[in-house]
């Protein structure tokens, strides 16, 4: 699909493809079409930018994926159509391991997905066939289904663009995690312990960065920055942007030329 260099929405399209194309290669469920536009429009309102309460958010999750025992990243077919490369880099980075989990779980998915990523460097994907054969107390969707090498025995799991059911399960199980969301008021983002409101392909980027910058802080530096973390604080500032971005919008005079 060619899109113009010059045209308005150029950025915002091009994800657009890239999601189609996911959908093509049978790592994107048709379901996730629809939740990749609601997640758009939310962007939208943030201004299409990384504000700083998504800085304040990838800090704590850069100190909490350091100092985890055993980080995961848990990896749906969104996730893996955007940004394939940002996971197999920040896996290596981390020394986070990745599992595939899904909503919409089949065997051709879970592979399809494994061999993308493959394809993008990672050497390990959990959570593909037999062995997602650990369940998740308390959740009855196929996302119940997790590696006991991944998932069951993390302490820190990464969860972008995930459903509120599956973070609610895993934080009472007593795991932090760290949600990467553009909507501030879905269930994930308040559920989570840690909430990156921001476009996952701005988002990951970032994390990265951020990690390769703390990862040789002292351990006490990096247990203060996790300790300061407000997550209520940031949904607050997230929703107060949204709320003065719209009220200026209603003041500006809109315009359409026809021509």
């Amino acid at each position: 699909m060619y899109i113009p260099p010059n045209h308005p929405r150029r950025e915002s399209l091009l994800l657009r493809e890239r999601i189609v194309q996911g959908y093509k290669k049978g790592i994107v469920a048709l379901e996730g079409l629809i939740a990749h536009g609601r997640g758009e429009c939310f962007d939208y309102l943030l201004g299409e930018k990384t504000h700083d309460f998504a800085i304040k958010a990838i800090e704590a999750a850069a100190a909490s994926i350091i100092t985890a025992k055993h980080p995961v990243i848990s990896v749906n077919g969104n996730t893996a159509a955007l940004v394939p490369r940002e996971i197999v880099e920040l896996a290596e980075v981390s020394g986070a391991k990745i599992e595939v989990n899904l909503f919409y779980r089949t065997r051709e998915r879970e592979e399809a997905i494994a061999n993308w990523l493959k394809q993008h460097g990672a050497e390990e994907i959990l959570g593909v066939g037999d062995d997602a054969s650990a369940t998740i107390p308390e959740l009855f969707s196929e996302r119940r289904r997790v590696s006991p090498r991944g998932i069951l025995i993390a302490d820190v799991v990464l969860v972008p663009l995930e459903d509120g059911d599956r973070t609610e399960a895993l934080r009472k199980m007593g795991k932090t995690v760290i949600a990467i969301d553009l909507n501030p008021l879905s269930r994930t983002a308040r559920a989570a312990t840690i909430t990156i409101v921001d476009n996952v392909v701005r988002a990951m980027p970032l994390l990265i960065e951020k990690i390769k910058f703390l990862k040789n802080k002292p351990r006490e530096e990096l247990l203060g920055i996790i300790r300061r973390y407000d997550n209520n604080r940031v949904l607050q500032e997230a929703l107060k942007t949204i709320m003065t971005r719209l009220a200026d919008l209603s003041k500006s005079k809109l315009v359409l030329e026809f021509k």
